[in-house]
């Protein structure tokens, strides 16, 4: 059986680089990573994405919304 393979969507005027989803991630897909957003924060980035299961986990805990997870 495949397992679910997700899309992370990182609204970048939304995210202000708390980590949080990077603690939470189980595959530790998510990193600070150097793009800035309008306010001037580093920015949330994925790697290899190929290697979400479009667990939500990350969305759940952003206290800004800042993620969307697609399957």
């Amino acid at each position: 059986m495949v397992g679910k393979m997700g899309k992370v969507i990182v609204i970048k005027e939304r995210c202000k680089g708390c980590k949080l989803c990077v603690e939470v991630c189980p595959n530790k897909l998510l990193y600070l990573s150097n793009d800035l957003n309008p306010q001037g924060l580093n920015i949330i980035s994925i790697k290899n994405e190929h290697e979400c299961t479009a667990c939500a986990l990350c969305a759940q805990m952003c206290p800004d919304v800042a993620l969307e997870v697609y399957s």
